[in-house]
């Protein structure tokens, strides 16, 4: 995923591009309303984090703006205007989300990510690709190389979860509620279990592994060689 942060507060948006590039997402940042009305103009953003109080041009304007070209990225607006009437303006001019600070980072990150699955927005991938290896979810097909790799239904989804946030660390608790729906006893080891099948699949007979163990954090899946 691709965002621009427009923020003119720089410790807030040196921390936001931080969070988001640990998580896997790039992220840029414009420090005042008129360098983010161009960088967002230019294109290929997923989804535009707007500050509504910003120097040469305010957020709402910004926002304004870009609906009246028929930009129709999505918009969530994180400001320290928090009231009902705030977050009302904010909408009306164009915002898909409004989040008021102070904020958690997870409820910021659950909020733009649910943005970009609303109709209208890119969609999610159908290919996912880490190094050598390709997921496709269409066919449900998984290819290492040349070499076709045939996974069980909760394997392969274990693995589409994994490729999904490929660079991101996965915590065994976001496995449980995402690739089995349920909330398990945390101490349950069908995750190692099907971790392993899984590694023993995808990585086995290859020379670069792609999935890691983070001792202590979950799991990762990624193209090079740190652990």
């Amino acid at each position: 995923m691709r965002l621009l942060i427009i923020e003119d507060d720089r410790d807030a948006a040196d921390y936001l591009v931080k969070a988001f590039r640990e998580v896997g997402h790039v992220a840029d940042h414009a420090a005042d309303g008129e360098e983010g009305l161009g960088l967002a103009l230019e294109g290929g953003y997923d989804v535009l984090i707007v500050d509504r109080m910003l120097p040469k041009r305010d957020g709402l304007s910004v926002i304004g703006t870009l609906r009246a070209k028929a930009v129709a990225t999505p918009v969530l607006i994180l400001s320290a205007l928090g009231q009902v009437d705030d977050r009302v303006k904010g909408l009306r001019a164009g915002g898909d989300d409004y989040l008021a600070k102070p904020y958690a980072f997870s409820e910021l990150l659950a909020r733009v990510e649910a943005l970009t699955r609303r109709p209208g927005s890119r969609g999610e991938e159908t290919v996912y690709r880490v190094g050598d290896l390709e997921l496709d979810r269409l066919s449900h097909r998984v290819v290492r190389g040349k070499d076709e790799i045939l996974l069980q239904p909760r394997e392969f989804r274990l693995l589409e979860y994994l490729m999904k946030h490929a660079g991101q660390v996965v915590t065994r608790t976001m496995l449980l509620e995402n690739v089995w729906d349920y909330h398990f006893d945390p101490q349950t080891n069908v995750i190692d279990v099907h971790i392993s099948r899984l590694r023993s699949k995808i990585d086995k007979g290859f020379a670069q592994p792609l999935l890691h163990t983070v001792r202590g954090a979950g799991y990762v899946i990624r193209d090079g060689a740190r652990t």
